[in-house]
This record gives structure tokens, C-alpha cells and sequence, in this order.
């Protein structure tokens, strides 16, 4: 069995998030801990006033019966109240439960149930609007001032901020809190299915912090402009916990990550050393910068660390122009049941499509049964909130956790391949694993938003493909990622134009049985509201194939009404 140890051990790991917090409110006491946009400028609360905030909440919190070992459901987009309250939370033996700020009422009361949590907090009417008053919880903190006469039992945030009384006892964070103790509850992104609750520990947290103190040179001089949600575990633990651990100045991104006019203007304001996205939102950036020397000069600046990318491969495109600049770019790969972090490319290594580095300070990487990527190191969650189905098969009788991401182990490092669950089997037996021709058909065509393949049981597969409707009816001539694109203004000019790339696509594919035959383009976008993303913007495709089912059958033959516009495209058997 092919392993991957760790270049090198982890080290001495903090023991808890509250001595974490207490070591730096020491350290960096007037320094500024985190800042949010003010009208024109970055307004800022510094370590010290940060620290007192916590302990005050956390005092509060324990005189509205909040007890070690309670739940808190966070139902809150990025601020400071949530950030407080979160660490307050796992500092003082609760355990932490955020969720979208975003989710429908049906999602977000399935999860509060299943949570078990008995408190909960919300950002402002939004979230209130979308709590039944009848669920079975002692308080809900609301950060904004509203009174609702529906809930008997809302407590305003401020209210936790009172002092506690000079000489007023022990402080009610728990130093000696076991590294094993579980402190967040965070759920999956559910691109199969109903997401799962993951139960992380302190030491799940601060030994991926451990081992990054290892590999990057990161200080309370680092600024961080993020967006990223905290809901998911690539904002809400490993960005997040690699500034508050360094003591870094971390700074709310006032757009969300959703406007890049917007973060080119809080670029300019914070001026961040390190930036951590996913690929959209980089060839967003990258775009503007073409349209003046000044976005240029302001975006690839020399007080640039590095930048960090995961979620998907970035494009060498938008690799090139960073490494052109001497910007490294670093890739990473994980999951939210190993909080998150794995592994990392070292950018002084060519970056290779689909290989995501090797294993961090005190992880390990082997390849099980049927090219299954397992792990094992202290960054493993202890298991699956209620339920069982998932944890029967969460790891091997040697304790390793199995990852469902089907790889191989290269020279440079391991290199993804798909999701189990992708793949499939056409009627005559053969195993067709989808990504491959995805990421053939998005490489081609930058005009092509999502890609999804299918073809269970059928003779041979098909795809669905979403079009970039706003690059669609404003296409850039100057970006055009090859000879011979014709930069299609409407859905008609984009079908008669894929007809060859979907041809050039097959020819990338070496098995004649995962060839396409069809395609579907529809004038339709996938969505968060829909089900059809996940909260961290990644195709959910069982969602998208039923949503979408009609238009599948249709590929294969049949001739049902659709509500969007489409373009079929046939591909010949020569493809």
C-alpha cells in the first residue's frame, strides 16, 4: 500500500482555543485582531479589547444557563458579533455549530434539530424570519437590534458584552480544557447528499495551526483581506485560525467575495499580504487587472506573500500570471472531517494539473482499496454527529479515514482524480469517471460556467453545461484562451462554437466508452437557492441531475417540454 509520511513532525501543539487566545491577547494586546469596512475606511477592535469581549460573553452566556458541552447554532453571515460569540463558545466548553447565513427555513431548522443545540444565534431578521418560534431552544442571541413579539426568549447580543464586576472571580474560559474535547460541530458541504456534521476537537484546529508555523513565515505584520464564509472549513478554520493563531490583522472583505470591483477597492485599503480564494473569484481579479496598469500594479504588489488557492485546480492562465510576477501560488487539499488541511505544493515546485502537493507536519496519505485516498494524523475528526450510516463507514479497521477521493501518489506529491460517488457504470459494465471530461470541457471553454457528465446505466454518457451568462453577453476579446474561439454573444453562437471544442474534448479522452455523444446547454444558472450549488459554490450533482433530469432524458431519446432554452449538440461517432 502506497503511503505518504509527512516531511516532518508537528511539534508542540497549543492545548485549547483558550489558551490560544489568552497567549496572544498577552503578546499583541493593542494590536488589531480584525477589522470590518465603515463607509471609506477599515474600522478595527484590538487584541486586548477582543480578549475582555470573549470573557465577558462567555460570563454572560453561563448566567443564561449555557453549560460545558451545550451547542450554539450560528445562523450568521461573517462580523465580529459571530466571531466573538463563536470563540466564546469554544473557549468555555461549548461547542460551536455554525451554519449559511443564507439557508431556507426548511435547511436550517433540519439542521438545528439534528444539531441538538438548545441555544441559538442569528445575524438580523433574515435568519429570524426563517426560525419557527416553535423549536425547542433555551435562547436565541440576535447581534442586531430587533424585537420580535413571535420569540419569548431573544437576547440582544450587547447584552453579553457587559463587564463583569471588578474582582469578579476566575475567568469562565477553560485553560485546562482537553486537547481531545470536541469544540465545533461543522457541517458538510453536501455535494452528494444531506450534509453530514463533523465533530472537531482543539487539537484537531491548533495542530493544523502547529504545522503551519512549520512551513510559513507568517506574523502579527500579516494582513489578511478575507471573504471566505465561515460556515465552511476553508474560511471558518484554516484562513481564519491562521491569522487569529499568528496574530494577524484579519480584515472582512465588505462584498463578501461576490463583487471583484469591490475587492480591488478593500485591496487598496488593506493592502493584504496573503490572500486565500477559490480559482472564480482569482480569474475575476486577474480580468480586471487587463483593464488598467493601475489595478495591475495594485493587485500583483511586491507586499504579496504568497496566494492561496483550493476548491478546484486554478487555471494555468491565471497560474502563469502570478508566477510570472514571482507571486507564488499554493495549492491545497483537504476536507471539512480532516479541519481541513492535508496537503500543500510547495511553490518552488512546478505546479502539475490535479496534484495538490504532499501532506503537512504530522499527516499521513496512503492509497486504500479501489484508489481510495485515506488519512490519518491529528488533524482527523473524532466522527459523525448522530449518524451512524456514515460513521459505519468513515474509516478502516486501522483507524485510517476514508476520504471518498479517489487518487495516486506521484513524484511531486498525491493527485486528485474524482469523488468516488462520481463515478459510474455505462449498461455494459465500463467505469466511467466523469470529472475527467469535465474538466476538459471547462478548460476548453471559459464561456462554460459548470459541466456536469452522466450516463449511470446507459449506453454512453452525456453532459449538461451551464453557460457564464454575464461573459456571455459581454464577451472580452482579449482573453480568449486559445486560436479559433469565436467569443459567442448568445446561446446559439456558443452551441454552433462548442460543436468542435466538445469534438477536441473527446479526443482528450483515451476510452472510447467515456466519450460523450450529447450535450445539453441551458440557459439557466445553478444556485445556491436551487440546491444546485452548495454554500461554498460547488456543483451539488445529484441535485443537478434531478433538477435538471428531463433535460437528461431528452440526450437519450425522449422529447419532454423544457422551461429553459437549450442547444442540443449530437457529437458523431468519429469523436
Amino acid at each position: 500500500m502506497e503511503i505518504l509520511q509527512p516531511s516532518q513532525e508537528i511539534g508542540q501543539v497549543i492545548p485549547n482555543i483558550a489558551t490560544m487566545l489568552r497567549h496572544n491577547a498577552g503578546r499583541f494586546g493593542a494590536k488589531t485582531v480584525y477589522q470590518q469596512r465603515k463607509a471609506a475606511q477599515y474600522e478595527g477592535i484590538s487584541w486586548g479589547q477582543f480578549y475582555e469581549n470573549i470573557e465577558n460573553i462567555a460570563r454572560q452566556l453561563k448566567a443564561l444557563g449555557f453549560e460545558k458541552g451545550n451547542k450554539m447554532v450560528l445562523f450568521s453571515e461573517n462580523r465580529l458579533e459571530m466571531l466573538e460569540l463563536e470563540l466564546a463558545v469554544m473557549a468555555s466548553g461549548g461547542i460551536a455549530v455554525p451554519i449559511f447565513y443564507n439557508f431556507y427555513p426548511e435547511t436550517a431548522e433540519l439542521l438545528i434539530r439534528h444539531s441538538d443545540a438548545q441555544f441559538l444565534a442569528v445575524s438580523g431578521f433574515l435568519q429570524l424570519n426563517r426560525i419557527d418560534p416553535g423549536l425547542p431552544l433555551k435562547k436565541i442571541i440576535i447581534f442586531d437590534s430587533i424585537l420580535d413579539e413571535r420569540f419569548g426568549n431573544l437576547v440582544p447580543f450587547e447584552s453579553l458584552l457587559q463587564k463583569m464586576p471588578e474582582g469578579g472571580g476566575e475567568s469562565p474560559l477553560h485553560f485546562d480544557a482537553e486537547g481531545g474535547g470536541i469544540c465545533l460541530n461543522m457541517y458538510t458541504s453536501g455535494t452528494m447528499g444531506v450534509p453530514k456534521c463533523v465533530q472537531l476537537t482543539h487539537r484537531n484546529i491548533l495542530s493544523q495551526q502547529a504545522a503551519l508555523h512549520i512551513l510559513w513565515n507568517l506574523d502579527e505584520n500579516d494582513r489578511f483581506l478575507s471573504y471566505l464564509p465561515w460556515h465552511h472549513s476553508f474560511g471558518g478554520i484554516f484562513e481564519l485560525f491562521t491569522a487569529l493563531s499568528n496574530g494577524a490583522t484579519y480584515s472582512l472583505e465588505s462584498s463578501f467575495g461576490k463583487q471583484p470591483e469591490r475587492i480591488l477597492e478593500n485591496w487598496r485599503l488593506v493592502k493584504p499580504t496573503v490572500f486565500f480564494s477559490v480559482p472564480k473569484v482569482y480569474e475575476a481579479l486577474v480580468e480586471l487587472t487587463r483593464e488598467s496598469k493601475e489595478a495591475e500594479d495594485l493587485f500583483f504588489n511586491s507586499g504579496l506573500k504568497f496566494v492561496f488557492t483550493a476548491a478546484a485546480p486554478l487555471p494555468d492562465k491565471i497560474s502563469d500570471e502570478f508566477e510570472r510576477r514571482g507571486i507564488p501560488v499554493i495549492e491545497g487539499w483537504g476536507l471539512t472531517e480532516t479541519s481541513p488541511c492535508c496537503t500543500l505544493t510547495d511553490p518552488a515546485v512546478k505546479r502539475q494539473p490535479g496534484v495538490v502537493g504532499k501532506p503537512i507536519p504530522g499527516v499521513s496519505i496512503r492509497i486504500g482499496e479501489e484508489s481510495e485516498i485515506q488519512v490519518n494524523g491529528p488533524n482527523v475528526m473524532v466522527s459523525y454527529y448522530n449518524n451512524d450510516e456514515a460513521n459505519a463507514g468513515a474509516f478502516t479497521p486501522d483507524g485510517w479515514y476514508r476520504t471518498g477521493d479517489v487518487g495516486e501518489i506521484t513524484a511531486t506529491g498525491l493527485k486528485l482524480i474524482t469523488r468516488k460517488d462520481r463515478i459510474f457504470k455505462l449498461s455494459n459494465g465500463e467505469k466511467v469517471i466523469p470529472t475527467d471530461m469535465e474538466k476538459l470541457i471547462q478548460n476548453k471553454c471559459h464561456y462554460i460556467s459548470f459541466a456536469l457528465v452522466s450516463g449511470s446505466g446507459e449506453q454512453y454518457p452525456v453532459a449538461l453545461l451551464f453557460p457564464n451568462k454575464k461573459l456571455l453577453s459581454n464577451p472580452d476579446y482579449s482573453i480568449s484562451p486559445m486560436e479559433g474561439c469565436f467569443c459567442p454573444r448568445n446561446l446559439d453562437e456558443l452551441g454552433k462554437c462548442l460543436q468542435g471544442c466538445l469534438h477536441d474534448a473527446n479526443c482528450g479522452i483515451g476510452q472510447k466508452f467515456s466519450k460523450i455523444k450529447a450535450a445539453a446547454i441551458i440557459d439557466d444558472e445553478l444556485s445556491v437557492e436551487k440546491n444546485t450549488l452548495t454554500p461554498s459554490m460547488k456543483m451539488a450533482p445529484k441535485n443537478v441531475m434531478k433538477t435538471y433530469k428531463v433535460h437528461l432524458d431528452n440526450l437519450y431519446g425522449a422529447d419532454h417540454p423544457v422551461g429553459e432554452e437549450v442547444y442540443m449538440i449530437r457529437l458523431d461517432e468519429k469523436s
